[in-house]
Parts: structure tokens; C-alpha cells; sequence
């Protein structure tokens, strides 16, 4: 798998930066026209700006020159997770327990696949709890498809790019 390999290539360099890797994601698109995106944060307590997002891209990019694990031309994206941040390591879900989330299973589960609900946290045997308005459910990390931040609360109470305003 393309973004494994990558992954190896970069996830070290990106933490001597002070960052952690969120996430690669590769895709071909029509007409041969590629996509490498690469989410990464700062380890600090800290927004993500766009000088770090340019100081990883360089970075980044001469290491996938020298190694060269994709063949033909692409689009490099460097990011942040952003407000609907991908829970994408098993600790994302203790690490933002008590936010909103959303859950695709790769298999059904009580009749469905996707689930909302407030995280949980882990349970001892390290399954990740989520807490919906129809009950508790507990997921194995590697049962869950994709897992994301449900940022409207957090946008209701102003944060997260929302504008400090007063109706007038």
C-alpha cells in the first residue's frame, strides 16, 4: 500500500519537526492527475499555521524525491486535521473523549453501519465506547472505516474559527 510506505518515509522526519502525522492519504484521480495529502499537527498545545504547513511540505517533498515510492506526477497537500478532524489512532479516541463523533463500520453492527454519539473513551480491553441516543455501543479500533470530530458543538459555542459576535 502506497500510503504505508510513505508513511514510514516521512512520520519520523515530521516529528523531529515538532509534529505529529494525523494522516496520508493517496489517490489517482481521472486523466492520471494524483493526490498526496499528508495531515500532520503540532505536538504542542497550538494552532497549525500555514508556514508550518509549507516548512513540512519542503520537507516532505525531498524525501519523496529521494525515495520515490510514487510513480508519475502528483499533488502534494500538507494540512491540518481541521475542525472535523479524522480520529485516525486508537488514542484520538481517549485523547477527545467526551466530544462528538462520527462512526462508519466496515460491517454492520445493531442494523447499521454509522453511528453519532459522544466518545467514551477506551474500555480496558482497549475498545473504543461511543454513546448515542439509542444506547452504548463498543467498537473494536479496527472495526471502525472512518471515524471523525462532529465539530457542531463546538461551532454552536463559538469556537473553532467561529466569530466572536453579538446580535444587534
Amino acid at each position: 500500500m502506497v500510503e504505508a510506505k510513505i508513511s514510514q518515509i516521512v512520520e519520523s522526519a515530521v516529528e523531529e519537526m515538532g509534529f505529529s502525522l494525523v494522516r496520508v492519504l493517496f489517490s489517482r484521480g481521472q486523466a492520471g492527475s494524483s493526490q498526496l495529502q499528508i495531515m500532520a499537527e503540532p505536538k504542542e498545545d497550538r494552532d497549525m499555521t500555514v508556514e508550518d504547513c509549507q516548512r513540512i511540505s519542503r520537507h516532505v517533498s525531498v524525501l519523496l524525491d529521494v525515495d520515490d515510492p510514487i510513480s508519475g506526477a502528483y499533488i502534494l497537500e500538507v494540512s491540518s486535521p481541521g475542525v472535523d478532524r479524522p480520529l485516525t489512532r486508537l488514542a484520538d479516541y481517549k485523547r477527545f473523549e467526551g466530544e462528538l463523533a462520527k462512526i462508519k463500520l466496515r460491517l454492520m453492527c445493531d442494523g447499521r453501519r454509522r453511528f453519532h454519539g459522544r466518545i467514551g473513551g477506551l474500555t480496558d480491553a482497549g475498545l473504543v465506547i461511543l454513546e448515542t441516543s439509542f444506547g452504548r455501543f463498543e467498537f473494536a479500533f479496527d472495526d471502525i472505516d472512518i471515524g471523525r470530530i462532529d465539530p457542531s458543538e463546538m461551532l454552536k459555542r463559538g469556537g473553532a474559527a467561529g466569530l466572536d459576535c453579538q446580535k444587534i
